[in-house]
């Protein structure tokens, strides 16, 4: 199986559960390498949303907290860092600020961005991954680097008992390669 069709089969997995709800930048509309990874799911799971990206992860926590199970997509890790605020200070210390009485968990998608065959620039093709381990003791971090790890991470995010949330850092040169 290829990188892209593991994650193809990872999202169908996810959209099964009726908890489950995607949203982001082109999860319904076309725009980024993720939403070819999202384009079978129904648009009823689904909620595309503009370019603001701290008030994207925030809407997540809302949502984990009202008891669904968001998968929040943010295509590049450096859009990703817009969202530090509600991630570092809100969902990781959630549980901590408020006793561990309340938990959300949220499935958080991001990819290194592509250099192949356009390099989008140091702007766009940055990896956070160890700042964030770093920054996160809630959160878990997982960089999926084989194809064979992520339909086994993502079931794993999904029913975690502990709900705590889940950040996956996908590789966007594998999105293409056969």
């Amino acid at each position: 199986m290829s990188y892209r069709s593991e994650l193809i089969r990872s999202m169908k997995y996810l959209s099964k559960n009726n908890k489950v709800i995607f949203l982001g930048q082109s999860v319904n509309y076309s725009g980024n390498a993720i939403y070819n990874t999202l384009k079978d799911i129904s648009h009823n799971k689904k909620i595309e949303l503009p370019v603001f990206e701290d008030t994207q992860m925030g809407i997540s926590t809302g949502l984990a907290l009202n008891g669904f199970v968001p998968v929040t997509c943010y295509p590049r890790f450096d859009f990703l860092i817009l969202s530090l605020n509600q991630l570092v200070n809100h969902l990781d210390k959630l549980q901590d600020m408020s006793l561990g009485k309340l938990k959300a968990k949220v499935i958080i998608r991001t990819s290194i961005g592509s250099k192949k065959p356009l390099d989008g620039g140091p702007q766009h093709t940055q990896d956070h991954t160890s700042a964030l381990k770093k920054m996160l003791k809630n959160v878990e971090v997982i960089k999926l680097k084989h194809t064979k790890q992520i339909f086994k991470a993502y079931k794993k995010a999904l029913l975690r008992n502990d709900n705590k949330s889940t950040l996956l850092v996908e590789y966007g040169d594998y999105y293409n390669k056969p």
